[in-house]
């Protein structure tokens, strides 16, 4: 039985605007859920094991919302391209690699260790269209502990010919093949269905897809509204089209019974947020790549005005940190210069805002995950930031708002996924 209690300094999340914080208090786990929070341990979990991390800061596990496993080896490179030159000259020829197993099994040996290190502990993943190096990807995340959905992608136009799949049937006989090899394999990595975005799936490719969804009940990723160029190709290839987010909604692949998460919307009209708030599509807000391949800043103020889901990426290697810290203090950041310069009315981020977006907001993608509300799956990270702290003497939401702006002023003492430590 996996039942224990931990104590410490806590932060988390009630909602978008009340940050909660307990100086020594106490979370109780059992069978990898919270029973709560507790300033003082109730008499009726007495008899659990206690770890005690004393001045430490424990958060629930931060949520990557998207990111790219197979551009791990090449972030920060060609941060002044955009988008679509960018995938050309540097994403699609380092994912062509992943046809070598033996390269996967170095490239991912070395990116996964990086996940474990870091406060993460639940990624969306896109991989790549080689079926053999998405599983040995899926194999090497179901012995991290970490809790992962990870997608074969699919792509049957517009990339290089080494990367590009042969048609859609080709592709679609090839997702079948993945996802019955993952049927009973793992119990923290879920396959989840990755049509690259619009430009590189066809038409025929995308209705297989809708197919696959209705009958193997999956969930959805993929990329919306990032960069002005590619939306242009976008209508250019779908006329019939009304804006971007309809080109996945005809084929069932935009929310309602696929539960569905859109990176980036930095672009999205009107009449797209409207359809992600009825449908119930999650927006994944990826800051540093907006601002590294000059995309554009996405309204996030709007989103959740308008009762959009919202969360966090760190779209590796269009950003090159996947700490989502690292996301919450960008995505205060480029909301105050969309303020700024783009809308005055929508009023930028508070830190408590963008570390809900970090934790439960994307965490919700996964059910129940990033709170310590009772219910909620216990995922927790174990801060030390005493370097700092111990001199000047912080509050508890000071310190939160300093490990969320200053990468390096702390490390990370314990992590646990679903009531798991994971080892470093």
């Amino acid at each position: 039985m996996n039942h224990f209690v931990i104590r410490g300094n806590i932060c988390y999340s009630k909602d978008a605007n009340t940050l909660i914080t307990i100086h020594g208090g106490y979370i109780v786990c059992r069978d990898g859920v919270s029973c709560g929070v507790f300033r003082e341990l109730p008499d009726a979990f007495g008899s659990l094991p206690v770890t005690d991390y004393g001045d430490g800061i424990i958060v629930p596990g931060l949520v990557d919302l998207h990111t790219h496993a197979p551009q791990y080896p090449f972030r920060g490179l060609g941060m002044d391209l955009e988008l679509l030159d960018w995938l050309n000259i540097h994403a699609f020829p380092e994912e062509a690699k992943y046809h070598s197993l033996e390269y996967a099994e170095i490239s991912y040996g070395h990116l996964v260790q990086e996940m474990k290190r870091g406060p993460n502990t639940r990624f969306c993943i896109f991989a790549t269209r080689h079926v053999p190096a998405t599983l040995l990807l899926m194999d090497k995340l179901e012995k991290s502990g970490l809790v992962t959905m990870v997608g074969k992608v699919n792509m049957d136009r517009n990339s290089h010919t080494d990367l590009q799949e042969t048609d859609a049937r080709q592709s679609l006989q090839d997702t079948v093949s993945w996802l019955e090899s993952c049927m009973g394999r793992y119990k923290n990595t879920t396959p989840i269905l990755t049509p690259r975005f619009i430009p590189s799936c066809t038409d025929e490719l995308m209705a297989g897809l809708g197919e696959l969804q209705r009958r193997f009940g999956l969930p959805v990723q993929s990329h919306l509204s990032e960069n002005s160029k590619e939306m242009e190709l976008m209508r250019k290839l779908c006329p019939e089209a009304r804006f971007y987010g309809d080109a996945y909604g005809r084929f069932g692949l935009f929310g309602g019974g696929a539960p569905t998460v859109m990176a980036h919307c930095v672009w999205s009209c009107e009449e797209e947020i409207g359809m992600m708030k009825e449908n119930r599509v999650f927006a994944a807000h990826c800051p540093q790549s907006n601002i590294n391949l000059a995309s554009g800043i996405a309204p996030i103020r709007r989103f959740l005005d308008s009762g959009i889901k919202v969360g966090l990426g760190s779209d590796v290697a269009g950003g090159c940190h996947f700490s989502i810290f690292r996301a919450m203090s960008d995505a205060i950041g480029v909301s105050k210069l969309h303020w700024r310069l783009v809308n005055n009315d929508e009023k930028p981020l508070s830190v408590a805002e963008a570390f809900y977006l970090g934790t439960a907001g994307g965490g919700a993608f996964f059910g129940k995950t990033g709170s310590f509300e009772p219910g909620y799956e216990f995922d927790a990270v174990v801060i030390d930031d005493g370097r700092v702290h111990d001199i000047f003497h912080y509050t508890l939401s000071q310190r939160l708002e300093r490990i969320i702006h200053n990468i390096g002023d702390w490390h990370i003492r314990a992590k646990y996924a679903r009531g798991k430590q994971i080892a470093a």
